[in-house]
């Protein structure tokens, strides 16, 4: 089964998959251009995937129930709404977007893959892929959440 990784390990990745196990988290979001660097196909309605925690992990089931592709500015609030994490407005959520897409972490994990995203830059017109999902399966053991 494909994998899902929300984050990378540690306490971001914690905070997303507690809140996709409680029900909060039920939308992500994705930069098309990380998915055309990767080479990787994008989510469609009725995959599956694993979700694994820090410690990689599977500890949940989730579906994708829809997927769409818009410019960045038409993100609205009820998508962030759904991504749970607490955001009160589309511009706080966007801020907190626009540094992981930008951080050290995501642009070292892009050069170890041979790719330059020197000159890349987040604004209104950059697709953004918004994925609806749903918990299909908690696979934590019994008593541990």
């Amino acid at each position: 089964m494909p994998r899902s990784e929300f984050g990378f390990p540690g306490p971001l990745r914690d905070r997303l998959v507690a809140a996709i196990l409680d029900g909060a988290k039920t939308a992500t979001t994705g930069l098309l251009a990380d998915y055309t660097w990767d080479d990787e196909p994008l989510p469609e309605a009725g995959d599956h995937s694993a979700v694994l925690d820090s410690e990689d992990r599977p500890v949940a089931v989730i579906e994708v129930t829809e997927v769409r592709v818009v410019p960045l500015g038409e993100v609205d609030f009820a998508h962030v709404a759904d991504e749970g994490e607490g955001h009160a407005t589309v511009a706080q959520w966007r801020t907190e977007h626009e540094r992981f897409w930008n951080g050290a972490d995501l642009r070292r994990l892009r050069e170890e893959s041979g790719l330059s995203a020197d000159g890349f830059t987040v604004d209104d017109t950059t697709s953004v892929v918004l994925e609806r999902f749903r918990l299909v399966a908690d696979l934590r053991p019994l008593g541990s959440g």
